[in-house]
């Protein structure tokens, strides 16, 4: 790898001596390897395990590049440890450094606009399925949108970001009481509070602004999809960048459901003369019939009937759209915020449905059904997704700028491949450590690196991977009798002390329930007893309690120390089979000539377990043991790819030995 002379390495030593920290080999390695990507022109995907100090070895050569660059985060937790602690130490350290005068050290948040109060629609009320602008909801919602209100006002007072992280608590409900999506964004250039609008702010900001930092959706709409939402950037850093692929898919993924063209009609026959409101509402009544008649789930040829009520739907919306009066000025060149947000209706109505009809390959398409547990129906919702993102990842951000992809969990199957793929590298791009970087690709993409730098953590010491290969495999039916006789044993000798990770919710609470029994003594939390920070509140504060839980938890969660010795994975977290698009995937990859179930399933569960072990160790002084239900991590042709993704823990079979161990933990 070629070693920068940007002078990162000074620089991230005085930063981690202002900060009072400890500088590491890893560190540093990769904040050099950060600074020669941006020098040389070349991707660069590192994994840097837990402990190792990313944040810093990316944030400082990002400071000294000479161009603007974009930080993009999955999280809102990750996003916040940035913004609000690790970006303005590493800015005080930089300007008591020798040459830290010259160092620009903008910096500036960037999110979706639906992340922003808007004023216009406080001070002017909501309009509502008429178009009315109504003033304030009563209900029980009332009470918080109030407050949500003068948060907004006092935020405007006093030159605050108006940001909805920072807003008193409240609902998706309730929060759309007070902000507006893009569509319904009157515009800066109309609406009577544009000079003080909190999303024009932060744009003019980031304009102004060194670094930029945003999530990944807001990156993929920008660089992905073309619609400029981030001010011209030549190269970006992705943390977490294990979720980029899941992230991208969701920003490329539209829904339409039947309310969705009823409503659109409804809001448009107040504004529309010509009729064409009120034959979009007989094209949603075709819909409602279409669904009716159609199988919930993938829908790999599209019916007859769903398909012609979804060319009327998109042909009632464009002739709708047409009819729409010109946008004409009213007192003060005001626009019209109802007309406004009804005619945004109709066309992502329009634009839904179109892309639906078309029927494209590179599209999946589905009806989803209520969860079996709800107990009111749920309309239901036409999908649709694409079967795939790393083409548009390699056209529209691998071909523009230098990206750096950097996560603790990169390398699965103990290789880079595997996600190299996923987000549109080549296998046969990537340059090997000593070697010059080849010319760009013949599609312009750049070539890329592969490095791991490492972990402070001694796995071998510290962790013990168990494996429960005398129990059965896991069956459809949830956990028997064994799995959960062997889960009190282990929770039993822990003391509490347990993360459990589940595949679902069903077993989470199963479990949890055998546990209160078997075990009163315990406090056992399960995911959906109280929100998630009052059960990961209250689970660091007790050691003897366990908390059960599903996705949410194998990647979110941070308890360092004695609260969690024992993470519990019931069963190894493949897709579930009728999964619309990790099967359409799965069969495209199969069609494709390779194997599906490695490239998608096997890859989906390896980095999942990644995460969820990755719970257990979080310090230099914590121990314990992952304790994996599934006997198929070691009797599987497949567990040597899941068990190479892991930390490299020392392993064992042993439920004896194990739950020894564990009481030593409980006991020191």
């Amino acid at each position: 790898m070629p070693t920068s002379d940007s002078g990162v390495t000074p620089l991230l030593h005085e930063a981690v001596t202002a900060l009072g920290g400890q500088e590491r080999t890893g560190q540093v390695r990769m904040a050099e390897a950060v600074a020669s990507a941006f020098t040389e022109g070349e991707h660069l995907l590192v994994q840097a395990g837990t402990g190792t100090g990313k944040s810093l070895a990316y944030l400082v050569p990002s400071l000294l590049h000479d161009q603007r660059v974009v930080i993009a985060t999955a999280t809102l937790a990750l996003q916040h440890q940035l913004v609000e602690r690790d970006i303005p130490r590493l800015m005080s350290a930089v300007a008591g450094a020798p040459g830290g005068s010259k160092v620009d050290t903008s910096y500036a948040v960037l999110k979706g606009r639906s992340n922003y109060a808007c004023l216009h629609r406080i001070r002017e009320g909501v309009p509502d399925d008429q178009g009315a602008l109504v003033d304030v909801p009563v209900g029980s919602m009332a009470e918080t949108v109030l407050e949500l209100r003068g948060w907004a006002e006092k935020e405007a007072e006093d030159g605050g970001s108006g940001e909805r992280d920072n807003a008193p608590r409240h609902t998706d409900r309730e929060w759309r009481q007070v902000s507006v999506n893009h569509r319904e964004c009157l515009g800066a250039a109309k609406c009577p509070f544009g000079q003080e609008c909190f999303a024009e702010l932060a744009r003019e900001k980031a304009q102004r602004s060194h670094l930029i930092v945003t999530n990944h959706s807001l990156l993929a709409i920008d660089a992905i999809e073309g619609v400029p939402m981030i001010p011209e950037y030549d190269a970006v850093v992705i943390d977490e960048a294990h979720e980029l692929t899941a992230r991208v898919t969701q920003a490329a993924t539209d829904e339409l459901s039947v309310n969705d063209v009823e409503r659109a009609a409804r809001r448009s026959q107040r504004i529309v003369e010509d009729g064409s409101a009120d034959a979009l509402a007989e094209a949603a009544d075709a819909l409602s019939d279409a669904f009716e008649a159609t199988m919930a789930g993938r829908i790999e040829r599209m019916p007859d009937q769903l398909g012609e009520a979804l060319a009327l739907v998109r042909d009632a919306a464009r002739t709708c759209l047409s009819a729409y009066p010109r946008e004409s000025a009213g007192d003060g060149g005001e626009a019209d915020p109802g007309r406004t947000q009804a005619k945004g209706m109709v066309q992502d109505v329009f634009a839904n449905a179109e892309r639906m009809a078309a029927d494209l390959e590179s599209d999946v398409l589905w009806l989803s059904e209520p969860p079996p547990h709800m107990s009111t129906r749920i309309p239901p919702r036409l999908h649709v997704a694409p079967l795939q993102v790393w083409g548009q990842m390699r056209d529209k951000l691998l071909s523009d700028k230098t990206v750096v992809f950097t996560s603790a969990t990169l390398m699965l199957g103990g290789d880079f491949n595997a996600v190299a793929s996923s987000i549109g590298l080549k296998p046969t791009e990537r340059v090997e450590d000593g070697a010059a970087a080849p010319a760009d690709t013949a599609d312009g993409v750049l070539p890329w690196r592969g490095i791991d730098v490492g972990s402070p953590f001694d796995y071998g010491q510290q962790a013990i991977l168990y494996v429960a290969r005398h129990l059965p495999p896991p069956g459809r039916d949830g956990l028997v009798k064994s799995q959960l006789d062997e889960i009190c044993e282990l929770v039993d000798a822990a003391d509490g002390r347990t993360l459990g990770l589940f595949s679902s919710r069903r077993a989470a609470e199963a479990a949890a329930e055998h546990v209160r029994t078997a075990l009163p003594h315990l406090t056992t939390l399960a995911q959906g007893d109280a929100q998630l920070p009052e059960l990961a509140k209250q689970f660091v504060e007790d050691p003897h309690t366990i908390l059960f839980g599903t996705l949410s938890l194998w990647q979110g969660l941070d308890v360092p120390g004695d609260t969690c010795q024992l993470v519990i994975i019931d069963r190894i977290p493949f897709p579930r089979p009728d999964d619309p698009l990790m099967s359409a995937r799965q069969r495209a990859a199969d069609k494709a000539g390779g194997n599906g179930f490695m490239q998608v399933a096997a890859t989906h569960a390896a980095l999942l377990m990644a995460q969820g072990a990755g719970r257990l160790i979080r310090t230099t002084t914590d121990r314990g043991v992952v304790a994996v239900l599934d006997p198929r991590l070691v009797t599987a042709r497949y567990g040597g790819f899941l068990k190479a993704s892991l930390p490299p823990m020392w392993t064992t079979t042993d439920p004896a030995l194990v739950r020894k161990a564990l009481a030593r933990l409980a006991s020191g």
